[in-house]
């Protein structure tokens, strides 16, 4: 599982590594959709599509140091890609123009990464925007069906901030989810365990009223 976190984050400079990605990631549920948050549709869709990125100070200026990851920190695994995430995009790219050479790397680094960039992005600003929501989770997330169609299932975003710690976005069976379908691969090769699901008990507490359980 390490080595698939190592892969991912060789995706891109702008995920950047682990500590970075979910330090902000944590900021965003701490402080969703406030003035805290730091990648709202509050400031613009624009701003929370990917301007955020590109304020270098922004994120210091508003959390100075990252204090929410010392579990990540505390793992020399994270620690180790944090020092050197600057080069493992360089080493992908080699490899990839060694096997394919430059059509491979117009596809896979520029047309893959890319379209990864903005659905990852959508995510961040379309899904609190667009969509509807299905659990009273206080914020602007919404279930986007269509970045949820283009994103293999990232698009469920209220699912996922009403159960913050669920392993699939996609609650209902017509709800698409690529990753919760990776991750059931990977439970049933042991690869992966204490996978986390929403108890009926915690549905009731993020529900509308008007939803009804068993």
């Amino acid at each position: 599982m390490l080595v698939l976190t190592d892969c991912k984050s060789t995706c891109s400079f702008s995920c950047r590594d682990p500590i970075h990605w979910v330090s902000i990631h944590r900021y965003h549920h701490q402080y969703v959709d406030s003035e805290k948050d730091p990648h709202s549709p509050i400031f613009g869709f624009w701003f929370s599509h990917m301007g955020w990125l590109f304020d270098s100070g922004y994120i210091l200026e508003k959390y100075q140091e990252r204090k929410n990851v010392e579990d990540l920190k505390s793992q020399a695994f994270y620690r180790f890609i944090h020092r050197t995430y600057v080069l493992h995009p360089f080493a992908l790219i080699s490899l990839i123009y060694i096997f394919g050479g430059f059509t491979y790397l117009v596809w896979v680094v520029g047309v893959a990464t890319t379209w990864g960039y903005h659905m990852t992005f959508l995510v961040n600003s379309a899904c609190h925007i667009w969509g509807n929501q299905a659990w009273n989770t206080n914020d602007l997330s919404k279930n986007n069906w269509l970045v949820a169609l283009f994103s293999f299932g990232e698009g469920w975003h209220n699912n996922h901030h009403a159960f913050e710690y669920l392993a699939r976005h996609g609650l209902e069976w017509w709800q698409i989810d690529f990753g919760w379908y990776a991750i059931r691969f990977l439970e049933a090769l042991g690869l992966a365990t204490n996978v986390k699901l929403p108890t009926e008990d915690h549905k009731r507490k993020k529900a509308f009223t008007c939803h009804k359980f068993k």
